[in-house]
């Protein structure tokens, strides 16, 4: 697998508004100089360039692994949104999503989904 800088930033400009990659790279950056740079050219220019899953499917893993997670409301609603205004997504079939995670990942954490989702949709 080969990772990218340039094809991250691309992926970056096409999926994320300015300012709100601009804040978690600076998060990053503030104490770990440089770790902005691994997340554009491994995750975004590497994992997300591979072929066998759509931006769709990868928006739904990522919202259920953060959603299931919690404490990770900034990043859920990030990908809420792409998920919507990028992958195509409408909120009912992200709602859905939610509501298939309940009996796996419990009421309180759904619930904290549906407010990221709240909260991207209104952005």
């Amino acid at each position: 697998m080969e990772f990218s800088i340039d094809k991250g930033e691309e992926f970056i400009a096409a999926t994320q508004s300015p300012e709100g990659a601009a804040s978690w790279k600076k998060q990053l950056d503030e104490f770990a100089p440089g770790a902005s740079d691994w997340v554009v050219g491994a995750v975004f220019g590497g994992t997300y360039q591979r072929e066998g899953l759509e931006l769709r499917d990868r928006q739904m893993l990522n919202m259920a692994a953060l959603a299931a997670m919690g404490g990770t409301e900034p990043q859920l609603t990030g990908h809420i949104k792409t998920a919507v205004e990028v992958a195509g997504m409408t909120p009912n079939e992200v709602a859905e999503c939610f509501v298939h995670l309940m009996p796996y990942i419990g009421v309180p954490k759904t619930l904290a989904a549906m407010r990221c989702m709240q909260a991207a949709l209104q952005q």
